[in-house]
């Protein structure tokens, strides 16, 4: 990877006022500047759309596009995306740091890395400084994906032509199609992933998939679905057991 690495952030948004300028500042105020944020705002009505459009000057690309579902819209960004390496950033999330951009693209170039992926911090909506649950990745090793180990989604970064090989997010998963990319993408044998043992993103509790118990079950849903479809054997037990591994996550801070 050349020294001139160019990193694209992806942002899919539907009516999030309330967050979206956090998640704006959060990137522009990286130190590493060979940045572009595209953001998707998938018909928002709220006064979202005013915000973007007073942050333009910050924004790579602002794109409107009434498609339904998340993954849609994150398709649409990695498809616009002219990075070398591809991050995904919600709506609510921010960047633990203003350092966390020009980490992540040390240890691509320093350890030719496919992928980079981190920690994550589960903070309290409204007060993000307020820990409620501490997600350490751990190292990768392929047999631990029959035990539901995963890396936090917004804390990985992947090179653009690992989404040229192996395809993007299928958005038929409604809830939970990047557990199905990222169990497809760690699969694979011949790509190499690097962990970079630092907290890199805090992700705001009360998003899509853990709003409320019906959100929880259908995301279990679609996982026990995913398992299947990826040849995990026991998808069940696997199911179990990636459910019970954060409880630890709640009652322990490992840092």
């Amino acid at each position: 990877m050349r020294n001139n690495t160019k990193v694209s952030i992806i942002t899919a948004v539907l009516n999030n006022k309330e967050y979206i300028e956090g998640c704006i500042k959060s990137v522009s105020a990286q130190t590493y500047k060979d940045i572009e944020h595209i953001i998707i705002d998938g018909g928002s009505c709220d006064g979202t759309k005013e915000i973007l459009n007073s942050y333009s000057n910050d924004i790579a690309k602002i794109i409107f596009d009434n498609k339904k579902g998340i993954y849609n819209a994150l398709n649409k960004g990695i498809d616009e995306a002219t990075g070398d390496i591809i991050g995904i950033l919600h709506a609510d999330d921010l960047y633990v740091d203003n350092c966390v951009i020009e980490k992540v693209v040390g240890v691509f170039n320093n350890e030719n890395a496919d992928g980079v992926y981190g920690d994550l911090l589960y903070v309290n909506k409204n007060y993000p400084d307020k820990i409620i649950r501490y997600w350490q990745a751990g190292d990768f090793k392929a047999s631990k994906l029959k035990s539901g180990w995963i890396p936090p989604h917004p804390a990985l970064f992947l090179r653009k032509e690992l989404y040229q090989r192996f395809g993007s997010y299928d958005p038929l998963f409604t809830i939970a199609s990047d557990y199905d990319f990222m169990l497809r993408l760690f699969l694979k044998k011949e790509i190499k992933i690097s962990y970079l043992r630092e907290i890199l993103v805090k992700m705001r509790l009360g998003g899509v998939s853990n709003r409320d118990l019906g959100c929880l079950f259908k995301k279990s849903s679609q996982d026990y679905k995913i398992l299947k479809k990826n040849s995990i054997p026991f998808p069940l037990l696997t199911l179990a057991i990636k459910n019970f591994s954060k409880i630890p996550q709640f009652i322990k801070d490992k840092r």
